[in-house]
């Protein structure tokens, strides 16, 4: 930008300014040396962004509706991270354990088997690892496909005067649930290998696979915790009968039981999506053989399949939930 000054002996003017094609002058009064400045070459304004709003349902225009949808995925991943960020920090800036309790509950919830098994109070079959190893690795991959569940709904939640006052884009609450979950889910995969690493077990080659199974787990937990968030906002039951339910799921998982051989309670675990992904990533850490790779992809599959349906619902009914708690 160029400045010229240029001395004046005509009558003093008001202040003022005046801009005529890309150049700016400006005007002083008597006593600031009577000088005129001008800028040439300014830029223009840009204009801003226009956002037209019609009665007409997104879904009339699917193409349109996911190009707005990634577009507001990628501008929100600063605001993501930074809410990730924050809300780590709170997380355990006031706990005296601090991050220890990422995996002090799946430690203990593993003792806890451990006893029971030892004593003969719960009988549970032989394992193909030992069984300290077995149920450690399964509480542990548990507590990562819960994390991810939980997020959606605790990030809505945690927000709602956000949402109420702010326009931004929505996606960035799931984003930065999803921030948190793989912080959290880092601290509890170093504890693992720790603990092989004291068992004396080698993964492999198998555990350059054992990423793909934790974001697997990752999926298939923020899919179907974005599809109970838009109930458990209206209604708190949801929030209340959820761990309930996912207890009774884990006894049906093999996280601290191992798969049956027989009988109806067997077609039960087969039937359970989360049995694959479970398996297939506890044995690529261990460095067994997985036996369930075509149901672990077919799971994988049909996991985006519904992540990118909840994604369409939760950007629908978002405008409705803002109503509501703002009521």
């Amino acid at each position: 930008m160029l400045i010229q000054r240029v001395q004046l002996n005509a009558p003093t003017l008001p202040p003022q300014l005046l801009v005529a094609h890309n150049v700016g002058y400006w005007q002083e009064p008597e006593g600031s040396a009577n000088t005129r400045h001008s800028c040439e070459n300014m830029p223009e304004q840009s204009e801003l962004k226009k956002t037209i709003y019609t009665p007409d349902s997104s879904l009339a225009s699917p193409g349109v509706m996911l190009r707005e949808m990634f577009a507001d995925l990628a501008a929100g991943r600063e605001l993501a991270w930074r809410l990730a960020v924050r809300d780590i920090r709170g997380q355990y800036r006031q706990a005296f354990l601090g991050i220890l309790w990422a995996f002090i509950l799946p430690l203990a919830n593993t003792l806890a088997w451990i006893f029971l098994n030892s004593t003969g109070v719960v009988k549970i079959a032989d394992t193909v690892l030992p069984y300290p190893v077995y149920v450690f690795t399964g509480t542990m991959l548990w507590a990562i496909f819960m994390d991810a569940l939980n997020s959606p709904l605790q990030q809505i939640n945690a927000a709602k005067g956000m949402l109420s006052k702010l326009n931004f884009p929505r996606e960035a609450l799931i984003l930065s649930g999803i921030y948190q979950t793989l912080f959290n889910a880092l601290i509890k995969i170093v504890l693992l290998l720790g603990v092989l690493f004291l068992m004396s077990l080698a993964p492999g080659g198998s555990l350059l696979f054992f990423p793909l199974g934790v974001v697997s787990l990752i999926l298939v937990g923020t899919a179907l915790g974005l599809l109970i968030a838009p109930v458990g906002i209206l209604y708190t039951d949801v929030g209340r009968a959820l761990p309930l339910l996912m207890q009774f799921l884990m006894y049906v998982t093999p996280v601290v039981f191992p798969m049956p051989k027989e009988g109806w309670v067997s077609t039960l675990f087969t039937l359970n999506p989360l049995t694959p992904l479970i398996l297939t990533t506890r044995d690529w850490l261990t460095g067994v053989s997985p036996e369930f790779i075509a149901y672990f992809v077919a799971v994988n599959i049909a996991s985006v399949v519904l992540l990118l349906v909840v994604w369409v619902i939760y950007r629908l009914a978002m405008p409705v939930l803002i109503e509501r708690m703002s009521a």
